[in-house]
């Protein structure tokens, strides 16, 4: 009979080297990452926040991983183009996704797309949150969230409010305050921040949730008169202005920004990014540069990341679908 028995030193080498060799490829694979540059797709045209965030972060991840990481516009659609492209491409980590928290509202906004985002797209990790501002026009006698409250409710269906159009995160954030604190106004959308503002300052519409960067100058110049911020506590950028939670229990409403990859991405490749990403996250200039946006820093897993686009779809949800909204 042959003996099949080894020598024990010689059985726990190759007990070891094959119990090793399901992972090395994986291992090897997370290693070599990237082999060849990495296209970050922003889904808005250049200039918007998704754009301008992008191109914080890429050069940050081409001098800690040492390729290029491209930025690549493919706006449309809400963004849903873009969504799209990242989501049909190979899953090899060369295909990201700058996501912009219309995504969460997409979900439910549009009755027919070609993906789900929560299933079809893998989360890396959270880069930064942008409040918005709730602004009104100087004519407005409401000096104080309550008083323009107050003022709403004694006036129904007087008031206009303004949004960079029909299903942006402007829009959704005035629509959660309606069903908040139960007032009507009337919604009038705009095609994009610019056309909300000029109409703003003139007057034409009374109050608006704006993003950071539309409304501060003018807040700064005294030409509208900020009420609250919508996150959760007060934003450093303003910090003698209230949070709407501050009179709403659990009020939240604001732009989350990070990044993505096509499902079936590998964890080794999620996690390098996810360890970078982070890293930029911590580094003093990187978040001043943030900060000067008006954002705020969100690092985290991969899980953290993942639960607050799950929630953050679950809430939109709720609002869109008890508002009746539907897409232009």
């Amino acid at each position: 009979m042959t003996d099949l028995r080894l020598p024990r030193r010689n059985f726990l080498r190759l007990a070891a080297s094959a119990a090793a060799w399901p992972i090395m490829p994986r291992i090897a694979r997370a290693q070599t990452y990237p082999s060849r540059p990495v296209r970050i797709v922003a889904p808005t045209a250049p200039g918007g926040a998704p754009d301008i965030l992008a191109r914080l972060m890429g050069p940050w991840l081409s001098e800690r991983l040492g390729q290029q990481f491209v930025v690549e516009n493919r706006p449309g659609g809400g963004s849903n183009i873009g969504v799209e492209t990242v989501v049909r491409a190979a899953p090899d980590g060369h295909t990201l996704l700058l996501v912009d928290g219309t995504v969460a509202i997409n979900a439910t906004l549009y009755d027919k797309l070609n993906f789900v985002f929560l299933r079809d797209i893998v989360p890396i990790a959270g880069i930064t949150r942008f409040p918005f501002v709730m602004v009104v026009h100087p004519s407005v006698s409401a000096k104080t969230l309550p008083e323009f409250i107050a003022y709403a409710k004694a006036n129904p269906g007087k008031i206009n409010l303004g949004s960079a159009g029909i299903g942006t995160g402007l829009h959704i954030a005035g629509e959660l305050f309606k069903m908040a604190v139960g007032v009507d106004m009337v919604h009038v959308p705009y095609r994009g921040g610019a056309a909300l503002m000029a109409d703003l300052l003139g007057g034409q519409v009374q109050v608006a949730f704006g993003t950071t960067s539309l409304t501060l100058e003018q807040v700064r110049a005294g030409k509208l008169r900020p009420l609250a911020v919508t996150t959760a506590t007060r934003w450093e950028g303003l910090p003698d202005i209230p949070a709407v939670a501050e009179f709403i229990t659990g009020f939240e409403a604001s732009a989350v920004f990070g990044l993505g990859a096509p499902n079936a991405t590998s964890a080794e490749i999620i996690d390098k990014l996810n360890k970078e990403i982070n890293a930029g996250l911590a580094d003093s200039k990187l978040r001043a540069l943030l900060a000067n946006l008006g954002g705020t820093a969100l690092p985290g897993s991969p899980a953290d990341f993942g639960k607050l686009m799950a929630d953050e779809t679950e809430k939109w949800g709720k609002v869109i679908r008890a508002a009746n909204i539907k897409p232009e």
